[in-house]
């Protein structure tokens, strides 16, 4: 052997180079493992192995959640919390996504199953839930018979595949001989009725257990999940509401060769991009709609035309200082938070401070359920409240009246209750094991990865209206939309100028956003334009549904600018706005159209014209109904971008009408036209 070492000469080596190595690095080390980090799994032994991790901690039930933005991921924390407290049961809630489920069916035959499943695209499954399909897809009749399992499906009516993904796992699970429990649940967005069909099918779900597993219910008590630890003083690493633990002082953030910042750029870590341009597109209205640009050339980030760009908002001043007050809680004190259970998650980076928690971290401004009424029950500073609460929290109805469509967001709905007086007998535990996690806001991208490789373009209408309760003040605001407009405003030394509803901290954390800037990833999308571009393609973008497509056009723009000899198909857009003030990128058109020639045609519809009638884009579409009847027949894709409920079901409609009318068909026969383009991809909506 070289250099005369035997065997165990070798081996002594070696394990002193790794002994060294692991004193030199034991600092990296220690902070790997202590990590709170989101995308770790907790669990005592770090398996994936869904049944053995229940097994190992003694639980008795499993709530799993496959969620897009977070919603499911809210309703099924909140379902295993009031299983737990009302019928002393071993919860284990888990993201699907942290999982393998070859064992599902060895659960073992006291143990349910409940699944929250939201809907993503054309009903599809959330990015973070494709292997659980695919593994409830290849189940074979008789390979779940074992499994009983409740089912809770999140999804908007407005769109053709209502709850697709939950009535596919549905269907898979019933093939593969797995047995339901109680009702299915569809929550509605469109209708705005998700808390409300959650409630009721969570009632229904409750009595079939309490029969089907012979429970005892009791009176619910709020039991936290963690232990909070308060902490003497803020040091490095302490998050001051960095957006992953990767940014924090006491992390080194990883570059490759080229020093770009390396990923994964997703949920559990942004890019804190600069906004390098952002401007008012309307004009001379009391409206505001904001071009925003963010310069990704610091990463590795890269985006297809048609892509969504997450923004990570912070909360305003406003809110977070009334919020504080409502519950008297000290923004500066540092707190940890260990959790009771090794399979539970804490929700966002700690140590941090609460005021770091509130403003980062927390949804504070979202609306409330009567769910989280029920439960503040318990915390009500005196008995007329309690009772106003215990009212208001079991009367559908009133609950709509005097808090829904007043747009009260906690701070508010409780300081109105109580006349102004603080709530401080409510455990910040409860407060961040009930609200939800502040979650990114999405936006289709508005830039062509063509023409700007490194640069990405969004459009957003400032959410900015008085509140249309006669007896509340104030206006009603969004929380991104105005965190865009605050720094468009101080980009362009406008900010001391406006009169503003809320204002933010733009410097954030340790000075992270100071320049500008904030944390975003791209979410890829399957609203892609057709390959070959001689293809048709016919689009419906009214408002801030044209942004996607102002990223089609410069696509096209580019694409001939770089290729010789190629024939484009015809591309007409129906672009929809109130008059000329709010018309998005009014400049910009006709300059692509002369670029493009004949082959781009803008049809524009007014609906808010001073002596003119209402028009909308599917009156315009009836308008050309040959010209859209020969296209589709000649293989033209249909994109649709906006408003789901209205503007979405009307050009749908109207579509139905041109095939019937033209292919003299029934209106059954054309509606299962434009269903099996749906299908094929070619038609393709990205509404909201």
């Amino acid at each position: 052997m070289a250099l005369g070492m035997d065997n165990t000469d070798l081996g002594v080596l070696c394990a002193l180079v790794v002994a060294v190595a692991i004193y030199l690095k034991r600092n990296q080390l220690k902070e790997l493992f202590a990590s709170n980090d989101d995308s770790i799994t907790a669990s005592s032994s770090g398996s994936r192995d869904v049944v053995q991790v229940l097994r190992e901690n003694k639980k008795n039930y499993l709530v799993l959640f496959a969620s897009q933005t977070g919603t499911a991921e809210d309703y099924a924390k909140k379902y295993a919390k009031e299983l737990a407290a009302k019928f002393s049961l071993n919860v284990m809630c888990a993201d699907i996504e942290q999982y393998d489920f070859d064992n599902l069916n060895e659960l073992p035959e006291n143990v349910f199953m409940t699944l929250f499943i939201s809907t993503y695209g054309e009903g599809d499954f959330p990015d973070g839930a494709v292997q659980f399909e695919d593994f409830l897809s290849n189940a074979s009749e008789g390979d779940l018979s074992s499994l009983k399992f409740g089912l809770f499906g999140l999804g908007n009516s407005t769109y053709e595949f209502y709850n697709g993904a939950a009535k596919k796992a549905l269907d898979y699970l019933k093939s593969a001989g797995a047995t339901l429990v109680g009702d299915f649940g569809q929550g509605d967005d469109g209708a705005g009725t998700t808390d409300e069909d959650y409630m009721t099918w969570k009632s229904n779900s409750f009595e079939v257990l309490k029969e089907k597993l012979n429970l005892d219910e009791h009176e619910q008590e709020f039991e936290a999940s963690f232990v909070l630890e308060k902490l003497g003083s803020v040091d490095d690493t302490v998050s001051l509401g960095e957006p992953s633990p990767h940014y924090l002082p006491s992390k080194k953030l990883v570059y490759n060769s080229e020093k770009l910042q390396v990923g994964p750029f997703d949920l559990s870590q942004p890019y804190v991009a600069p906004v390098i341009r952002s401007y008012e597109l309307f004009k001379d209205t009391d409206r505001n709609c904001i071009h925003t640009e963010f310069d990704m050339s610091g990463s590795n980030i890269k985006y297809s035309t048609g892509d969504h760009l997450a923004v990570w908002p912070s909360n305003a001043n406003e809110k977070v200082e009334k919020f504080l007050k409502v519950f008297n809680l000290d923004p500066k004190m540092v707190f940890n938070l260990k959790p009771l259970d090794p399979t539970i998650k804490v929700p966002f980076p700690t140590p941090t401070t609460v005021g770091a928690a509130v403003r980062h971290y927390l949804e504070i401004c979202g609306p409330i359920s009567r769910q989280v009424f029920g439960q503040l029950v318990q915390f009500a500073p005196n008995e007329e409240i309690k009772q106003k609460l215990s009212e208001l929290s079991t009367d559908r109805d009133q609950f709509a009246i005097e808090i829904t469509a007043k747009y009260l967001d906690l701070a508010d709905a409780l300081l109105r209750l109580s006349d102004g007086k603080p709530w401080d007998s409510v455990p910040l535990e409860f407060l961040i094991e009930t609200i939800p996690h502040l979650q990114p806001r999405y936006y289709s991208i508005s830039s062509s990865s063509s023409h700007e490789k490194q640069t990405v373009h969004i459009t957003s209408v400032v959410e900015n209206f008085p509140n249309p309760s006669e007896d509340m003040q104030g206006n009603v605001v969004g929380v991104t939309t105005n965190l865009l407009r605050n720094i468009q405003l101080a980009q362009n030394n406008e900010l001391n100028k406006a009169s503003l509803p809320v204002h933010y901290d733009l410097n954030g954390p340790r000075n992270l956003f100071a320049g500008y800037k904030l944390p975003v990833h791209v979410r890829r999308s399957t609203f892609r334009l057709p390959s070959n571009p001689a293809t048709p393609v016919i689009m419906f973008g009214p408002g801030t549904g044209v942004a996607p497509f102002r990223g089609f056009i410069r696509e096209r723009v580019k694409f001939l600018e770089t290729q010789e000899n190629v024939t484009l198909g015809k591309h007409i857009l129906f672009y929809g706005s109130r008059n000329t003030d709010d018309f998005l990128y009014q400049d910009e058109w006709p300059e692509y159209a002369k670029k493009l020639g004949g082959a781009f045609e803008m049809i524009v519809a007014h609906s808010r014209l001073p002596n003119s009638k209402k028009v909308y884009v599917q009156d315009k579409l009836l308008e050309r109904e040959d010209d859209i009847f020969d296209l589709i027949n000649i293989g033209a894709f249909i994109y649709v971008c906006g408003d789901a409920k209205g503007m979405a079901q009307g050009v749908h409609a109207a579509l139905v009408d041109i095939l019937t009318r033209k292919k003299s068909i029934k209106k059954e026969d054309a509606t299962e036209i434009i269903k099996m383009m749906k299908t094929t991809g070619r038609y393709q909506e990205d509404v909201w």
